[in-house]
Order: structure tokens, then sequence, then C-alpha cells
């Protein structure tokens, strides 16, 4: 995919007089009781970049850009162009040291925080200056393309808001990983009730102790699993699959349709089947329809595994028709 350049097409409105104006009051009040208090420790390199989900956005993303601007990764692991562009921002946030800090966001996880911003494709760039975003570019942008973009960010949220960046402790020492722990006992009881469930065809039951389970572990991948799986059964329960299976072949433009028709494609082991046709209805469709399509695509892969192959063909061809 080209890099389709958005370059700070939303400055006009983020120097509105009123909003930058008091912008500018909050941060120059931030530093004068930063002052008071001895001054903003600085922060070790490790906090340049970071990793944030819906429920760090107000805190890692609006907050924060109320004393540096925060420039926004939108990526996804199965996206090869993010693949090209992420550490290049990654090494880039290093190398600014502080005038921006770079937050990165899954899509696949967020999708919630890809509506809000209304991603329509990835890797997507955005900045929040002050509480409030812009979009900066798409695609895998050439380096100078990119310190270019930067450079402007950081005079805007200078000359317009009164953002000089963080300081950053260079001498301090990378954060020792603490070793995690193989989640043990807690679970066992959960998960063995769902599978339970699941043999005695309690789809409900099932999902609701895998759900449990991720409440408190939200990346149990055997969890996750059970749930695809125990969802996915509960969905073809009860179906007509001659109705379904001649729907689809009516109606291949009809997505409902031919979601319905891969969910059985998978439970009858048809793997290729219930994956292509996916793809093919992400490829002839568009908004809504691409998006409902795309998510029971990637439901499924967690059914068969993240590591069978088929799963990482379907990725690369999901990949290619998307962009």
């Amino acid at each position: 995919m080209q890099p389709r350049n958005m370059s700070m097409s939303g400055v006009v409105d983020l120097a509105a007089v009123k909003a930058a104006g008091e912008a500018k009051v909050k941060a120059e009040q931030a530093r004068a009781e930063a002052a008071r208090n001895g001054g903003a420790p600085a922060v070790p390199p490790s906090s340049l970049v970071i990793d944030v989900d819906e429920a760090g956005f107000e805190r890692d993303v609006l907050q924060r850009s109320a004393e540096v601007p925060v420039v926004i990764d939108f990526w996804a692991e199965w996206c090869e162009p993010c693949k090209q562009l992420s550490p290049v921002l990654e090494r880039l946030a290093h190398e600014y040291s502080g005038r921006f800090v770079l937050v990165k966001i899954d899509v696949d996880a967020n999708q919630m925080l890809m509506q809000q911003f209304g991603i329509q494709g990835i890797p997507a760039v955005f900045a929040v200056v002050a509480g409030q975003a812009l979009p900066l570019f798409q695609g895998a942008a050439p380096e100078a393309q990119i310190r270019q973009t930067l450079d402007q960010l950081i005079q805007v949220g200078e000359e317009r808001f009164g953002l000089t960046g963080i300081a950053v402790d260079t001498e301090a020492e990378p954060a020792e990983e603490a070793e995690v722990p193989e989640p043990v006992g807690p679970y066992d009881a959960l998960l063995e009730t769902a599978v339970q469930a699941l043999d005695a065809n309690d789809f409900d039951g099932a999902a609701e102790a895998y759900r449990n389970v991720l409440a408190e572990d939200p990346a149990n991948t055997e969890a996750k699993a059970g749930l695809a799986q125990a969802e996915l059964l509960g969905r073809v329960q009860g179906m007509d699959q001659q109705r379904v299976r001649d729907d689809a072949a009516r109606n291949p433009g009809d997505v409902e349709a031919q979601v319905a028709a891969a969910d059985l494609d998978l439970v009858g082991g048809h793997v290729e089947d219930a994956f292509g046709r996916l793809v093919e209805a992400v490829r002839r469709t568009a908004g809504e329809d691409r998006d409902a399509a795309r998510l029971r695509l990637l439901e499924l892969f967690e059914v068969v595994g993240g590591d069978d192959p088929r799963v990482t063909a379907a990725r690369s061809a999901l990949a290619r028709v998307l962009f």
C-alpha cells in the first residue's frame, strides 16, 4: 500500500485560539507545579514507547498529551507494512528523546479505539496534542517524510500549546523483566468446568466459564481458544445446514450468509474453505459488512490457533485484500 499523507490536516482545528490558549495555560500550570515540587522527574527511555489498550487510553494518551505530543501507531500482527513502519517509529521515539511519546495500539484487540479514530486501513499514525487528535499519515511512509511530519508536530506542540516535551534519564538502566509465573491452580477448576460443559453441548455454559477466566487473565490462550470454539459451536447449533449453504451459494455478496456458511465450513473441518470464503467476503464488501467478515475471520483464527500454517496463509491473504 502506498503511504497516504494525512500530515497535519487537523492543524487548523488544533490552532483554534481558545483551545490553544487553554491548553497552553494548563501546560504552564503543570510545569509550574512540577517546579515547585523540585521539577518533573526524568523518565527512563523505556517510557518513550508503550503499548496501550482501551483501559489505559485516558491515562496514557489523553492525560499524557497535556505534557508531550503523543504519536499513536495503529498496527496488527498480520499487517506486513506495520512491521516495516513500527521499528522506524520506535527508533525515532528514542532519537527524539522525549520530544514525543510513541503509543502502539493493536487494532485487533482494541476495536473500539479503531472505530473512534475512524481507522480504515493500517498502519495508520495519529497524534494527540493537549487532548485533541489529528491524523498524521497512513501506510509505511519513507523515513524522511516521517521526520518532517514529526518536526511539524513538535513545532505545533511547542508554539501553540506550550508543550516542550519530557526529560529523559539516558543513564537509567533498563528495567529487568520480572518472570511471569505460569497460571496454576485458580483457573484449573474453571477450565475443567468449561470442558465439561462443551462435552455436554452446553455451549453457553462453556463460554461463560471461559469468560470468567479471561476476566482475571486476559492473556490466557487456552481460555481464548476455548471461548472462540464454544461461541462457534453455539452459533451452528440448530442451523439448517442445507438452507445456510444454499443462501450462501445464491447470495455471494450477502455477508451474513457467507459468515454463517464459514462457521459450518470450519465445524465440518473445511478450514481453508472457511478462511477463503471470509477473505473473499472482505474483498467484496466495505464498511460494516467488511468489518463483520473480518472480525469473524479473526474469531475463527482463534479456534484453529495462530501457529497453524493455514492461519498464517489466511492472514497474508487478508492483508492483501485489505491493502
